[in-house]
């Protein structure tokens, strides 16, 4: 794989789980993939492109994943749990938090969860949902920023240290990777999701999920994990 475009393509849509969450049955990687696509395609309309920001408020649902998926495909960059006021193009939050956010002239805010009162706000789930489920074709290179914030991060790299993750761990297409770290963090986003989604295994968010695996900030952390195998954040290579 080059970009991480290629985890969601048409060819790897199938019934396996992959993403874990709470209140919605979870995702297989048809729906995934399916989903990502249709994401990507309506934060084209609001103008996301290779070169700008996306900024994404963080809840343990699928929005934020998707949101991230949705941008990366384009070539955008995204920066996890922002601050307030941001240099974005979009700005993905739930709805009782997107007006706490400040973006620049041309900005567009997207909310997630309740439909919101202000008609300027774009609803995340009723736009994504009417949108065209075809992939959006962009042509990237693998040195691509990916993730922004203190560093910017590449393609290339997280597909790099999500792989070395599932190689060091033994990551199979029946494991599942509980994210028990921010994905602030670009080691939670390098192990948590896409170390599992390299292989075929589901990636976690649920917190009331017991997984084979976690991510975890450090030792401790390690100790307080249900799950019987945790990654500390400093074993991740990036």
């Amino acid at each position: 794989m080059q970009i991480l475009g290629d985890l969601v393509v048409r060819s790897r849509r199938s019934d396996d789980p992959a993403l874990g969450v709470s209140g919605s049955g979870g995702y297989d990687y048809h729906r995934l993939c399916t989903t990502a696509w249709k994401t990507g395609n309506f934060f084209r309309h609001l103008g996301v492109r290779e070169g700008v920001t996306v900024g994404i408020r963080v809840t343990p649902a699928a929005q934020p994943i998707l949101g991230f998926f949705g941008a990366v495909l384009l070539g955008a960059s995204v920066r996890f749990d922002p601050p307030n006021d941001i240099d974005a193009r979009v700005l993905l939050a739930p709805t009782e938090r997107v007006g706490e956010y400040e973006l620049p002239p041309g900005g567009q805010y997207v909310a997630y969860g309740d439909a919101p009162a202000d008609p300027t706000v774009s609803h995340f789930e009723t736009d994504v949902w009417s949108e065209n489920p075809v992939f959006p074709e962009t042509p990237l290179s693998s040195e691509t920023p990916a993730l922004t914030g203190e560093r910017e991060v590449s393609h290339a790299e997280l597909l790099d240290a999500g792989t070395a993750v599932a190689d060091e761990w033994g990551f199979g297409p029946s494991d599942s990777v509980a994210v028990r770290t921010p994905l602030s963090d670009p080691r939670t986003i390098a192990a948590g999701l896409v170390a599992p989604l390299l292989v075929g295994g589901e990636c976690v968010l649920d917190t009331e999920r017991t997984a084979d695996f976690a991510v975890v900030d450090d030792d401790s952390g390690a100790s307080n994990a249900p799950e019987s195998s945790a990654i500390t954040l400093d074993d991740v290579p990036l």
